[in-house]
C-alpha cells in the first residue's frame, strides 16, 4: 500500500504505519494498526475517509482506547483518531460544546470551573466524548444521555447535527455503536451551580472511584455490563474469580469485573479470562454476562 498520499494530506506526524496500539489503549495491550491517522479538521478527517474508500480500506475509529481491547495481530486497514479541532472544548451560558476527541473527565472539570452542574458523574472516566457517546458513558448515578442536547457527526461525507432523541441512548449504549456515522462534537446542557459543591462533589466520585477501582494498574474499565437488578462485579467475586491470571492479566483484587495488566499481557490473556468468567457466572447464577468493552483486531 502506498501510504503517500495520505501522509501529504494529513501533514507530518499525523499518518503513523505499523503503530502498535497498546501505545493507544488505557489496558497498555494490542498489536499493530497497519496504519493510524490522526486529522485535526473536518477537511483532513474527509481526506482520511476518501482515501480509504478509494482503496477499499476498512476503517476503525479510536476514541480515547478506555474501554477497548484490540487483539494480538493487530487492526487491518486504517485506524482513525481525531486530534485538533476535535478536542476543543467551548462554554457559553449553560450550554458546553466538545470535540469528540475531547477527554471527558477535563471536559467535566471545565464545567465544573464554570460553576456548571451536570457533568460530576464524568470527573473519573478516563475516556474520550466520542466514544462516551458510543457508550453513553456514566457512573454514579448519572450519563450522557441526560445532558446531551445535540450530536454533531459525518454521515455519508456530510457533516450533520441531530438532537439527541435520534441517538438512541440506552444503558451503555446508543444506536451509533453500529450505525456507521462518525461523532464529530456534542453539545451539552448543563445547570448553573455552585462551583465549591461542584468541586466537592467531584472529589467525593473521585475518592470512590480510587478506592473501588484498579486505577493503578492498566485496565479497561468494566469488562461486563451490568445484568438487570444486578452487579457483574458482586457475581464474578461470587463466583471465585477474584485473583485469577492467565499470563500478564488478572481479575483484579478491589474490582472483580476489572481485568488489569499485571505485566506484560496479552490480549489472549484477558480473552481467556474473559471467557472463563463468563463460563463460571453462567454456572453458578444462570446470566450470560455481556461484554461491555469493545473487541476489535485480529488475533
Amino acid at each position: 500500500m502506498n501510504w503517500e498520499p495520505l501522509s501529504r494530506a494529513l501533514g507530518p506526524g499525523k499518518l503513523l504505519l505499523n503503530e502498535p496500539m497498546a501505545k493507544h489503549t488505557s489496558f497498555k495491550i494490542g498489536g499493530p494498526a497497519d496504519a493510524l491517522a490522526k486529522p485535526g479538521s473536518v477537511e483532513e478527517l474527509k481526506a482520511a475517509l476518501a482515501f480509504a474508500k478509494e482503496n477499499a480500506l476498512p476503517v476503525f475509529f479510536l476514541a480515547g482506547g478506555t474501554n477497548l481491547l484490540v487483539k494480538d495481530g493487530g487492526i487491518r486497514g486504517l485506524t482513525v483518531k481525531l486530534e485538533g479541532e476535535f478536542k476543543d472544548i467551548a462554554i457559553e451560558g449553560v450550554m458546553l460544546k466538545a470535540g469528540a476527541g475531547a477527554n471527558l473527565a477535563l471536559i467535566s472539570k471545565k464545567a465544573g470551573l464554570a460553576g456548571l452542574a451536570g457533568l460530576e458523574f464524568a470527573v473519573g472516566i478516563p475516556g474520550s466524548l466520542g466514544g462516551g457517546l458510543v457508550m453513553n458513558a456514566g457512573a454514579h448515578g448519572g450519563e450522557l444521555s441526560q445532558v446531551v442536547r445535540s450530536v454533531g457527526l459525518l454521515r455519508g461525507g456530510e457533516v450533520k447535527s441531530i438532537p439527541a432523541s435520534e441517538a438512541g441512548f440506552e444503558y451503555r449504549n446508543s444506536r451509533f455503536k453500529n450505525s456507521g456515522d462518525l461523532l464529530l462534537w456534542a453539545e451539552m446542557e448543563l445547570k448553573a451551580g455552585d462551583a465549591a459543591e461542584i468541586e466537592r462533589v467531584m472529589q467525593e466520585a473521585l475518592s470512590k472511584r480510587k478506592a473501588s477501582q484498579p486505577i493503578h494498574l492498566p485496565n479497561a474499565g468494566c469488562l461486563f455490563k451490568n445484568p438487570a437488578g444486578q452487579s457483574a462485579g458482586r457475581m464474578i467475586e461470587e463466583a471465585g474469580l477474584k485473583g485469577s491470571c492467565e499470563g500478564g492479566a488478572q481479575v483484579s483484587e478491589l474490582h472483580a469485573n476489572f481485568v488489569v495488566n499485571a505485566g506484560g499481557a496479552k490480549a489472549k490473556d484477558v480473552l481467556a479470562l474473559m471467557e472463563l468468567t463468563r463460563a463460571k457466572v453462567k454456572e453458578k447464577f444462570g446470566v450470560v454476562l455481556d461484554n461491555e468493552v469493545l473487541i476489535v483486531g485480529e488475533d
